[in-house]
């Protein structure tokens, strides 16, 4: 099962915020970047239900909202998990093994790249570089690097995360 099946999950208290910023933002032009922005930081993503709350406060056509949304790589439609892992895919540690490294961790966690696990509990993402060549190939776990990888050190390398100990 993938992640994206998780459904909006967004609370009172969420929808609130986030009509309090589209009513203090409706009246500036060009108002839709920073109401995404904060839309964003709401809810960790721009679902549709989010975007339609934003075109229908600004009197926007959803077309636009999510036009804007979809252009910038700043924005995401699909939740992000408790943990974010990024691995790179750049050249040194594409070089050295990044694609059989992602496509463990595909099949560990049961998603593609891009996708949330169904719990919640981690999203999968890939980057171009995070200035780690030395140690490729390198993913990133929230704040923390883990290079010199191989397939075989996944396990436990997710496994705190997954006991609740990161």
């Amino acid at each position: 099962m993938k992640g994206q099946n998780l459904g909006f999950q967004g609370t009172p208290e969420q929808e609130a915020k986030l009509r309090k910023v589209i009513e203090e933002h409706k009246a500036m032009p060009g108002c839709l970047m920073p109401v995404l922005q904060e839309a964003q930081a709401i809810y960790g993503y721009l679902p549709i239900e989010v975007q339609t709350m934003i075109a229908d406060g600004l009197g926007v056509s959803l077309s636009e909202v999510y036009g804007v949304a979809t252009f910038y790589t700043q924005f995401s439609l699909t939740p992000k998990g408790r943990h974010r892992i990024s691995l790179c895919l750049g050249t040194a540690c594409y070089v050295k093994g990044a694609d059989k490294i992602l496509a463990a961790l595909e099949k560990k966690l049961g998603v593609k790249c891009g996708e949330c696990t169904v719990d919640g509990l981690f999203s999968l993402d890939s980057c171009r570089c995070v200035g780690a060549c030395g140690l490729a190939p390198v993913m990133m776990i929230d704040e923390d690097v883990y290079g010199k990888l191989t397939v075989d050190m996944l396990d436990d390398i997710l496994q705190p995360y997954r006991e609740g100990k990161k």
